[in-house]
């Protein structure tokens, strides 16, 4: 039963506003008609490619490109348009919320961040944010489990953002807090997680800083989310899908990984292609990316 209301889906990450990964995700959703497509954040172009006066990419990214293009083919797509599930991630201003979510209420996608939408008899639950990062934009930042920044790593206390956040929040959120409020009622037998973060010390979460030191410490060759990993290992939903750390499966040679009975993917690629994993809920194990 449930195989015929789930069938292929398709999941990519990090296009950072790349108009030609965009035109090979478009063509592949007209061509393979998913059940679902999944967009795990990092969307938009890079804050200071918008501000580049000989950039010919629309100022306003997500209403001029994304909803436009989306909406073409809604159109042309009609009934055979599939559920399409969206978060931002750490690289796109919060000031871009509100396209997000008028696209949502427009029919185009589901704009999940700390939300619970239905797929068939699934459930998706988004999470754009990530822990500390050593860049400067903090919109999607958030302590993981304590207020520990990695040797590197500037304080979601510093950098900037977007948009304006209660001090408070700034200073005691956590990603651990987030998940288990967002999390606390959630089915975990038929749950999808879109994180843009991965799994801390896995094959996701490997990044290139092999010798590399601040201050004589060495910074983290594993920069994912303490306290992703323990949610998965706890409550175990069917599948997670991250980006975020695009040399990764270039550094570990995987784009995936188990953690007990959840399958993790990553979409995450330092190349020029789209890279694009397919799977059908029903078969994880079956699960392919391919590099566009």
């Amino acid at each position: 039963m449930y195989a015929q209301l789930v069938t292929v889906c398709i999941f990519a990450s990090d296009l950072h506003g790349r108009i030609d990964r965009y035109e090979k995700l478009l063509a592949a959703i007209e061509e393979r008609q998913p059940t679902a497509v999944f967009l795990g954040g990092d969307l938009l172009p890079f804050p200071y490619t918008a501000l580049d006066t000989h950039s010919n990419l629309p100022a306003d990214f997500a209403r001029d490109y994304l909803a436009v293009q989306f909406g073409r083919l809604l159109r042309k797509m009609g009934k055979r348009y599939p559920s399409l599930f969206i978060i931002l991630g750490n690289d796109d201003p919060r000031a871009d919320e509100p396209a997000m979510i008028e696209g949502d209420a427009n029919g185009l996608w589901r704009y999940c961040h700390e939300r619970v939408c239905t797929l068939g008899p699934y459930v998706v639950c988004g999470y754009a944010c990530v822990p500390p990062t050593p860049f400067q934009l903090k919109d999607w930042e958030r302590y993981d489990v304590s207020r520990y920044v990695p040797p590197g790593g500037v304080s979601p206390e510093e950098g900037r953002r977007s948009v304006d956040v209660e001090p408070h929040v700034v200073r005691y959120a956590t990603i651990k807090d987030d998940l288990e409020r967002l999390t606390k009622d959630v089915p975990m037998e038929r749950a999808v997680f879109l994180f843009h973060t991965p799994p801390h010390e896995t094959q996701l979460d490997r990044v290139a800083t092999d010798g590399k030191v601040v201050d004589h410490v060495p910074l983290d060759l594993h920069v994912g989310s303490v306290a992703v990993r323990r949610f998965v290992e706890t409550r175990q939903p069917v599948v997670t899908l991250h980006g975020h750390i695009h040399e990764s499966a270039r550094l570990t040679g995987s784009w995936r990984d188990r953690l007990g009975r959840t399958h993790a993917f990553s979409a995450a690629h330092d190349g020029p292609e789209l890279a694009l994993v397919s799977f059908d809920l029903t078969d994880l194990e079956s699960a392919t990316r391919e590099l566009l």
